[in-house]
């Protein structure tokens, strides 16, 4: 992620993004990483990621290794998070229904929200034993490729949805029609299907169908997934399969946190 040297509004704190870009470098592929790939990642000048590995070293978020030269997330990395987690009651709520529902499956359902272009898993159950697919709560998925980010398209306002557009055009200006395309189809899957899907785009051997919470939860957009390896539906759609399960379940969880008055 590659740091803006300029940004038009004068409250923001431009230092602080710098760090947050440093942190954002670490990925599930790239662990460990030194001072000269933290400068080629950000563009920013080598002094300044020092002085910022630095800092952040110092207060938690990174760890050294003297014998790689390389650093790594520290442990108040992961506990910044575990604020947010514990506070979406619909983890402990939905676990139970996502476990059954993954069993039934023998793959993988899970609980994402938005994060910039991606979605991120807040939750997640397994329901198989493929070394190759094993989401786990913190992993990202894309937007546009995946399932769960094509629910999270459908059901999103028209403002939220055309930022979000902006922002892969900036990203990615060749493919503004293809995204285009994928929203619609996205909006026109869940009014009809009531849920969306994902044959392959993001991981070539797994299908997946997602569907949203109709109802915000703490102004966000939650969507669950159920994704299972192509090897494992025995000749039938994934759609056909587990379409109408996905749907039943997401809507349990709903009537359990939105209990209707009487």
């Amino acid at each position: 992620m590659r740091s803006s040297a300029h940004h038009p509004d004068p409250n923001f704190a431009t230092t602080l993004a710098h760090g947050l870009s440093l942190l954002q470098c670490f990925r599930v592929d790239s662990p460990m990483l030194s001072n000269k790939e933290l400068a080629e990642r950000t563009g920013l000048s080598k002094a300044t990621v020092s002085r910022l590995t630095y800092t952040l070293m110092a207060r938690g978020l990174l760890t050294y290794d003297g014998h790689l030269r390389r650093y790594r997330l520290g442990p108040t990395a992961l506990s910044l998070g575990y604020p947010l987690l514990a506070s979406l009651r619909v983890r402990q709520i939905a676990r139970p229904l996502m476990k059954a529902l993954a069993d039934h499956a023998s793959g993988s359902v899970s609980l994402g929200i938005r994060d910039r272009t991606n979605m991120v898993y807040i939750e997640t159950s397994r329901g198989h034993d493929a070394l190759a697919f094993r989401p786990d709560i913190g992993a990202s998925l894309p937007i546009m490729n995946s399932a769960m980010g094509r629910a999270w398209l459908a059901q999103s306002n028209a403002k939220d949805c055309a930022q979000l557009l902006e922002e892969m055009a900036r990203l990615q200006p060749d493919r503004q029609a293809v995204h285009a395309d994928i929203v619609e189809q996205a909006r026109r899957d869940l009014a009809e299907k009531g849920y969306c899907i994902s044959r392959g785009e993001w991981q070539q051997d797994v299908h997946a169908i997602a569907v949203p919470m109709r109802t915000p939860v703490d102004g966000e957009i939650l969507v669950f997934n159920c994704g299972v390896l192509t090897g494992r539906l025995k000749g039938k759609t994934i759609e056909e399969r587990f379409g109408r399960r996905l749907i039943e379940m997401v809507r349990q969880v709903e009537a359990a946190i939105f209990p209707p008055h009487l």
